[in-house]
């Protein structure tokens, strides 16, 4: 049986709807293992989520294997917390092919994509859809401070070695694999010691439930009427708990859309506001945002290996394009970082997209 006529089965047997001919369209993937297929035509449509066999998280977390389905666990938890998520109608996951789960489809508008068609209107509309961003963001937190049980995501979370892991990431990948780079033994120990550093002042940090990958492209647009921007949260199965800047880092330091240094302080500024405003603490700007730019150092290096380990491990080139921002935000916020001096020296001499 092919893919197309599984998930049409599934379809078939989740709703009671005849589907032998409705019309399968492959969607766009990005970077995950999972594949996801359109069945039907909306509004009369559902999508499925096609796993591998033996399927695992994607993303290296801490913490031991979930005894339930973290998809539908964390799902069911953003559901209490009156996140806006894809509704699950079924669920097949022992299919020995692979799990399918049938879910609510959501359309086809990213954050990005409404950026993008956002360029040619007047007025601020890219400000208005990431103010609406990060207020959904502070709330969610907000909310899940206040409810720190009753997921998976709050039985995992950013340690030690999974920072550390990560920024290898970056070293094995983009400086080995991709620039042919071996660092001096006088070189590796700075780098050593400055990304212990790095990963030690992190763990630190206060943790509370994170998405991990709050982008632009986990983002649906619902509506973008004037008053009334509403996303709909999505690859949200690796959460874990981490710094409140972590999520952000994600969404302002995003490797598919670049933003301008004045709005990218403003939403800090602002979740810092509405974080606040939404019952959460009172927090100072100028030691969140050191924290912010350690944590953009961090998530982008690993961000610029990971995209080469998928286009050498997975066979998918189409992240290389996102390498080039992902160093600028380290570049920036190496800069804002003067304790990082040392490490920024370094880099820069292997890496010229760091020099600056």
């Amino acid at each position: 049986m092919t893919t197309e006529e599984r998930v049409r089965e599934a379809v078939a047997h989740a709703t009671g709807r005849d589907s032998r001919t409705s019309p399968v369209k492959r969607l766009a993937g990005h970077a995950s293992m999972r594949s996801y297929w359109r069945v039907g035509s909306p509004p009369a449509s559902q999508v499925v989520m096609v796993l591998p066999p033996d399927a695992k998280p994607e993303e290296v977390t801490k913490g031991g294997q979930p005894a339930v389905d973290p998809f539908v666990d964390v799902q069911r938890y953003l559901c209490g917390l009156g996140v806006r998520v894809p509704g699950i109608v079924a669920s097949y996951r022992d299919d020995p092919r692979g799990g399918l789960m049938v879910l609510e489809d959501l359309g086809d508008i990213t954050l990005e994509d409404a950026l993008r068609r956002a360029e040619g209107l007047p007025g601020d509309h890219r400000g208005r859809l990431y103010e609406a961003a990060v207020d959904q963001l502070a709330a969610l937190r907000a909310a899940a401070e206040r409810h720190p049980e009753g997921c998976v995501a709050f039985t995992r979370s950013f340690e030690l070695d999974l920072y550390r892991w990560e920024l290898d990431h970056f070293r094995e990948w983009l400086l080995e694999s991709w620039k042919g780079v071996r660092l001096s033994p006088a070189e590796q120990s700075v780098v050593e010691r400055e990304f212990d550093r790095i990963a030690r002042t992190l763990e630190a940090e206060s943790k509370g439930f994170t998405h991990r990958d709050y982008q632009s492209r986990n983002l649906m647009v619902l509506s973008s009427r004037e008053q009334a921007i509403e996303f709909a949260v999505i690859d949200f199965q690796d959460a874990l708990l981490g710094p409140r800047q972590y999520d952000l880092v994600a969404l302002l330091r995003d490797s598919y859309v670049e933003l301008p240094p004045e709005l990218v302080d403003a939403m800090l500024r602002r979740y810092l506001t509405k974080l606040a405003e939404a019952g959460g603490p009172n927090l100072e700007y100028g030691p969140f945002r050191q924290v912010f730019d350690l944590l953009t150092v961090q998530r982008k290096l690993k961000d610029a290996g990971r995209f080469v380990f998928i286009d050498r491990v997975r066979k998918n080139p189409g992240f290389l394009v996102s390498i080039p921002a992902s160093l600028r935000y380290v570049r920036d916020a190496l800069v804002r970082r003067p304790d990082l001096a040392d490490l920024h020296e370094i880099l820069a001499r292997h890496v010229p997209e760091l020099r600056g």
